[in-house]
């Protein structure tokens, strides 16, 4: 079953973050056999407590265990070093449809 990886992130230096960690994730991600289908800015928090003004990212895995694989991969892990103080992240994993 497919999963999906869903980033919310408040970022504080926007350019930085894209030169630097998003670049590099997102050549990361194709190479671990992810791919990303959203891409959204300035989310409106109608509930809970974070999100406001963030930017929203989902990327589509085969299935969990490779998302699970790139995450856990030492390669990421030093990559994610590159948004330290950059942005508040939130990050959730789940397996599921796309419906349309």
């Amino acid at each position: 079953m497919p999963a999906y990886m869903i980033i919310t992130a408040r970022i504080h230096d926007r350019d930085a973050f894209i030169a630097g960690y998003g670049r590099q994730a997102a050549e990361l991600v194709a190479r671990h056999g992810g791919r990303y289908v959203f891409r959204g800015r300035n989310a409106q928090l109608l509930e809970g407590d974070f999100g406001d003004a963030a930017a929203i990212l989902v990327s589509r895995w085969p299935d969990m265990d490779t998302l699970r694989r790139f995450w856990d991969s030492p390669d990421y892990a030093e990559v994610k070093r590159l948004r330290d103080g950059m942005a508040d992240v939130q990050v959730l994993a789940v397996e599921g449809e796309w419906q349309e």
